[in-house]
């Protein structure tokens, strides 16, 4: 039997406080506008990627997730074996003495440990791995950045999940797309303080995909193309500023006007794009009360195509922001654990919060399926533990 060669990754999920919305060239996942995020901890949220090639494997290239196969003719994902392959073939080209692993069939087993295409950026996270599990495979002497050019045209925010920290991606301006690439504001432990919980709402897959959503954006709203050309660039540099100097007042400010922005156009587009329901805006709501009773911006919503909540707030503010939702929350899935534990609850924020938004504090407590603690982590790393035998089978 022929030899069987094995790399594995693990690779965060990212959520975006400048969002992405609306590409220049959809072939390429090139975007209308730059993009900004904050790379979650992967003790909470990951994909685990085993990549794998033999010439004793069936011919075609195959791609086992969460114990379903998935299709991977599409130009998306073959654009990145398509790049990747390449490289390692000019590699194999310089020397002879390589083994020929780019002529090889992939075998490629992948695991999430949060609902896939529920709003969670598992894509972001899905193509990241891919990607960088190739990449060890092949040995590539590839740098995150030139990976994040390969990553995002399988999926355009998967080219952030290559760096830990605080991420941005650069639109770019060249036609071929070698601009378009991701870069690190900041690493995670310049602001290791940060944190978020997720409120889930909703684990079913979402009614308008985002690429499909992105495409009538583009060519219906009235407000995207002041979002584009002006609305983001400005931000861009804000929030960069503000993560430099661990402003978190600017950092929630921008997080939530930013957001608003994006799903104003959503709701701009024709026909109209609603990834929000009456739970996301209760989430609103009650983040709106968070702040008033603090005097000050404490806590930040943030919402990517679908309906679940993301609440950014520091460390030093858990009692105040995450205490307020364990207190309203405490029967859900999401609390056990370390971090849950810690969490102190907030009876008192939770008094206040209800005299001020208790409709929607209990529309909450209704339509919050389970909650995840996390907070700012690290890129993409390299692990041992194997999704794939060393007879080429998926170890279930």
């Amino acid at each position: 039997m022929s030899e069987i060669h094995r790399a594995s990754t693990t690779a965060p999920v990212n959520i975006a406080v400048i969002k992405y919305w609306g590409k220049r060239d959809p072939k390429l996942n090139l975007p209308t506008n730059s993009s900004l995020s904050v790379t979650l901890s992967q003790s909470d949220l990951r994909t685990h990627t085993t990549a794998s090639c033999s010439a004793s494997y069936p011919p075609q290239d195959s791609l086992l997730l969460n114990g379903s196969s998935q299709d991977v003719s599409g130009a998306r994902t073959q654009a990145c074996f398509r790049e990747l392959r390449a490289l390692r073939k000019k590699m194999e080209d310089e020397d002879g003495s390589l083994p020929k692993l780019s002529s090889m069939p992939l075998k490629i087993v992948s695991e999430n440990n949060f609902p896939t295409a529920a709003g969670l950026a598992s894509s972001a996270a899905g193509f990241a791995a891919l990607v960088r599990a190739i990449a060890n495979l092949y040995e590539l002497p590839a740098s995150p950045t030139d990976l994040s050019r390969i990553a995002r045209q399988g999926s355009g925010s998967a080219c952030r999940s290559l760096f830990g920290g605080y991420v941005g991606w650069e639109q770019g301006s060249k036609e071929d797309g070698s601009d378009s690439v991701a870069f690190q504001v900041a690493p995670a432990e310049h602001w290791p303080g940060m944190r978020a919980i997720i409120l889930v709402v909703s684990a079913a897959k979402k009614g308008v995909s985002s690429t499909t959503g992105m495409q009538t954006t583009v060519a219906t709203s009235s407000l995207f193309p002041a979002r584009a050309s002006e609305t983001v660039p400005r931000r861009m540099k804000e929030m960069q500023k503000a993560i430099q100097e661990k402003d978190f007042e600017t950092f929630g400010k921008v997080t939530m006007m930013d957001s608003n922005s994006f799903h104003a156009t959503c709701l701009d587009t024709y026909p109209p794009i609603f990834y929000l329901n009456d739970v996301s805006r209760a989430a609103i709501k009650t983040v709106e009360s968070i702040n008033t009773a603090a005097g000050k911006i404490i806590a930040a919503y943030t919402f990517d195509a679908g309906p679940n909540a993301v609440v950014y707030y520091l460390e030093e503010n858990e009692k105040e922001v995450a205490g307020l939702f364990k207190a309203a929350l405490e029967d859900k899935d999401g609390w056990s654990g370390k971090r849950g534990d810690a969490v102190q609850v907030n009876a008192v924020a939770l008094e206040k919060a209800n005299t001020v938004a208790g409709v929607a504090v209990g529309m909450l407590k209704e339509g919050v399926s389970r909650v995840i603690l996390t907070g700012v982590g690290e890129g993409p790393v390299r692990t041992e533990e194997s999704l794939i035998d060393e007879k080429g089978e998926p170890i279930s």
